[in-house]
């Protein structure tokens, strides 16, 4: 054993090295909240606060829209013809499906 440590460089035998080191390993791979574990949640972040910002920009679209509806009657006549399909007395109405292709 004593061979062994005689061959080694003294930067190898030193003890703060030596616990540094174990200290750098714990906690880069072996700690719950690891290196990986750190990145993950990271990137898991960046994507929520992507989503919080579409919903937001959501949920204030859609209360102009009911504010819109509340107090305009063109866009309620607008909505109802759009969504339920309604349509006045004098007029007629045609439907015409998304895949639909002429005949030749």
């Amino acid at each position: 054993m004593n061979r062994v440590l005689t061959h080694l460089p003294s930067w190898l035998k030193n003890k703060y090295l030596i616990s540094f080191a174990a200290f750098c390993v714990i906690i880069l791979f072996l700690d719950k909240n690891d290196l990986f574990t750190q990145l993950n949640r990271r990137r898991e972040l960046r994507e929520l606060q992507q989503k919080k910002k579409y919903y937001t920009k959501e949920i204030k679209e859609l209360h102009r829209e009911a504010n819109e509806l509340a107090n305009n009657p063109a866009t309620i006549e607008k909505t109802a013809r759009e969504m339920f399909f309604m349509k006045r007395d004098n007029e007629e109405l045609f439907l015409i499906p998304e895949n639909y292709e002429a005949p030749q």
